[in-house]
């Protein structure tokens, strides 16, 4: 198979406009020529892919990585039970992913002795070290190889670790303190693909099932491509909830996240607001290129569980959950940054999601991705915003019930997630 990232995919660098602000500092530093900038009447951000743009063949990560800017509103992370924050931290923490997703009495109680995995491609030398200081910050519980929580695997279950790659190595401290965040009693496992390319990749979830992982999280893509459906035995584990992110370059489609084997998560834009729940969310979108993925799938068939009518295929996303670096989360990375940082993208999401599978406990015994289907009353229907030009149509158009974008909704606790 060969799969290159969606058109929009390509540009190295994306510029935000920020619907909601965070107060950004302890920016990695980044060459003028990889930062551009966007603006509203009120302020400007910026921001930049973690990966590099990968040669044909190959997937791209959904991580970006904020390089600056200015915002109204200032928002520091949170820190769970008594320990402080410093100042140098912005994003969501935590105990903000726990609150907007109301997972908090589930994160407390639940997740011990499951295991969320984590694929990704090359090596992060420093993933242990700088796992601890994201959990140690925030309060969390040690997960370290010492005491049995964290595992670090090559794609082969052994210790042959791939080259290090400081772009890849923002996106596994990501997915790392997505995991954390979401359910800080779980173990982790992080299996390393050789290199990104599709075989490498499904090579690495093949492993991470066979070491008994029930919950995986694909935080890449690329295009989609005529013979994808050969790579979707890769992917096709009963009883095992896989979750991939649907992109970041707007309106479209992406592979894995059209596989009927995965759960496809979308991503919103979340802010905190005076409401009930506490929080709001809408389709995130920087421009009709820059934004979640979603779509009708070209060449992967509908899943029996998948009813909308205006989509004869696999459409994308079924869930999501927070994706845009202006309301983005804080990740502590010292290979490919230099250490805090404010990160979005469907790379943030996808691992949110597998992590609430964990919380929910043992996943559907077929596709778990169905689930939702079954109980979409227990998501937050997201009902506002699009990510490019549809024709107005829900593939790209938020509104009341599934639409294509943010697909059933974001998590309001766990009960959309098990079977």
């Amino acid at each position: 198979m060969r799969t290159s990232p969606h058109p929009a995919a390509r540009r190295a660098t994306l510029a935000l406009t920020a619907a909601a602000g965070l107060a950004l500092s302890a920016f990695g530093a980044v060459a003028p020529a990889q930062a551009a900038t966007a603006q509203n009447a009120h302020h400007k951000v910026t921001y930049t892919r973690s990966c590099a743009e990968p040669k044909a063949g190959y997937m791209a990560c959904n991580a970006l990585r904020v390089t600056g800017g200015e915002a109204v509103k200032t928002h520091l992370a949170r820190a769970n039970s008594a320990h402080a924050v410093a100042d140098t931290v912005s994003g969501y923490g935590p105990s903000d992913i726990q609150s907007a997703y109301n997972l908090a009495s589930a994160a407390a109680s639940n997740g011990a002795g499951e295991t969320v995995a984590i694929v990704d491609a090359q090596d992060d030398p420093n993933a242990e070290s700088d796992l601890a200081t994201y959990r140690s910050q925030f309060g969390l519980p040690a997960c370290t190889s010492a005491n049995g929580c964290f595992s670090k695997v090559d794609e082969n279950g052994g210790t042959n670790y791939p080259s290090p790659d400081s772009g890849w190595a923002g996106e596994i401290s990501l997915d790392l303190d997505m995991v954390s965040a979401t359910c800080p009693n779980c173990n982790i496992l992080l299996v390393e693909a050789n290199s990104a390319s599709t075989d490498d990749l499904g090579t690495a979830v093949n492993q991470a099932v066979s070491m008994g992982a029930k919950f995986v999280s694909n935080s890449y893509g690329g295009s989609e491509s005529s013979d994808e459906t050969s790579a979707d035995s890769y992917y096709n584990h009963p009883g095992v909830a896989i979750t991939a992110s649907a992109g970041d370059s707007g309106y479209g489609v992406e592979y894995p996240a059209a596989s009927p084997y995965v759960t496809a998560v979308g991503g919103t834009s979340l802010t905190q607001d005076s409401s009930a729940r506490g929080w709001s969310e809408s389709v995130w979108n920087t421009s009709s290129t820059e934004g979640t993925g979603s779509g009708c799938s070209a060449y992967e068939p509908k899943p029996t569980w998948q009813t909308d009518s205006g989509c004869s295929n696999r459409t994308v996303a079924d869930v999501a959950a927070v994706a845009d670096p202006a309301t983005g989360v804080a990740v502590y990375d010292t290979y490919g940054a230099s250490g805090w940082n404010v990160y979005g993208g469907t790379s943030a999401a996808s691992p949110i999601i597998a992590s609430v599978y964990a919380l929910a406990g043992t996943p559907s015994a077929n596709v778990p991705a169905a689930d939702a289907y079954a109980n979409p009353s227990a998501l937050y229907n997201v009902t506002t915003g699009s990510n490019g030009d549809c024709g107005g149509s829900y593939l790209c158009t938020a509104g009341p019930g599934y639409n294509g974008p943010t697909g059933l909704g974001t998590p309001n606790g766990t009960a959309a997630f098990t079977g």
